[in-house]
């Protein structure tokens, strides 16, 4: 998929997180957590521009998903013990442990919802690899499809914007 097919990926895989966080009261967590997997919906891609490095390999891996996820779950942990992400207002209350938990969750679905959007594909992704080089492939679009971009971009409007009016209105 292009860009335009992983950022309403994002936004499909992302929007039960922000609901849930809406309906506890976190709206500032859901609206930065929409934010972060939005920027990091691409990042496997990143792959094109690095040698040696072959395009759906590596970094089209749960295994990455994983890595992504601690990264940015220590990172926002790290932050949150140094008291930054409290004084925000975005975590009130929040423990350090509970905010690195919901940066791994932010970097994990955001690489997981692109290779969901690469599944969609007849070049597909293996996501297990090293473990097994079995690739999935649904074949049902191809990644230069504009239907299939633009229809995954206004799907995942669509289901975020839903989304935002059952938990209800942003204080």
């Amino acid at each position: 998929m292009y860009r335009t097919g992983h950022y309403g990926a994002a936004l499909l895989t992302y929007a039960p997180v922000g609901v849930v966080l809406l309906l506890v009261g976190f709206e500032g967590a859901a609206v930065v957590g929409g934010m972060g997997v939005l920027a990091l919906a691409r990042l496997p891609d990143y792959d094109l521009q690095v040698p040696f490095v072959s395009h759906r390999g590596p970094t089209h891996t749960l295994g990455f998903a994983l890595l992504v996820g601690l990264v940015v779950g220590g990172a926002l942990g790290a932050i949150a013990g140094a008291g930054a992400v409290g004084e925000t207002g975005l975590f009130p209350g929040s423990q350090t442990v509970a905010v690195g938990t919901f940066g791994f969750l932010v970097g994990f679905l955001a690489v997981v919802s692109h290779l969901l959007a690469d599944a969609l594909t007849p070049a597909g992704v293996e996501p297990w690899w090293p473990v097994s080089s079995k690739n999935y492939s649904l074949r049902l679009v191809g990644a230069d499809s504009t239907v299939g971009n633009y229809g995954l971009l206004a799907l995942g409007v669509f289901v975020s914007t839903i989304s935002l009016l059952v938990a209800g209105p942003l204080r």
